[in-house]
């Protein structure tokens, strides 16, 4: 079994301003993976220091994290694929699926930024999951992060910080 943590939409310089709670998470993750929007490259060399790392660059993330980080990415876990993308050329989240999907083929699951809203939901055979936003930012509700279970097959959770 794989146990991939997935955070986004932190908009934040460092790992300081995450939850000790999550921390201890992202610590014991198989993989961890940031939808974007991280905001600040501190943040991201931190997740670096934490364990498996793969993350994608977000619309207002900078030169620095855009240097470091592809705008779209495809994670195999144990059979599946897994697509990630924070659509870079931002706008609002009303078509964000259709702007997102015609850029993957052949995944089982997409993972995404940038509403700030989470989502876990299973359509047409593909599995859509965001994790919201780890540090509560506006438009998010509530802060939260997801967990993504690879056995026989991918389950998405979300959990509120």
């Amino acid at each position: 079994m794989t146990r991939i943590i997935v955070i986004s939409d932190t908009h934040t310089d460092s790992i300081d301003s995450l939850s000790d709670k999550l921390v201890d998470e992202l610590s014991d993750a198989d993989l961890i993976i940031h939808a974007g929007d991280f905001t600040g490259k501190q943040l991201l060399d931190d997740l670096r220091k934490i364990g498996k790392f793969r993350g994608v660059y977000g619309n207002i993330d900078g030169p620095d994290i855009r240097r470091e980080l592809p705008e779209i990415d495809t994670i195999e876990a144990g059979g599946f694929r897994i697509g990630v993308n924070h659509p870079a050329e931002g706008g609002p989240p009303t078509n964000i699926e259709q702007r997102i999907r015609r850029k993957f083929q052949n995944v089982q699951a997409i993972v995404h930024g940038h509403s700030h809203r989470t989502k876990n939901a299973v359509k047409e055979g593909v599995l859509w999951f965001n994790p919201g936003s780890a540090t509560g930012k506006f438009p998010a509700l509530k802060k939260s992060y997801g967990i993504l279970t690879v056995d026989s097959e991918i389950r998405g959770d979300l959990l509120d910080l």
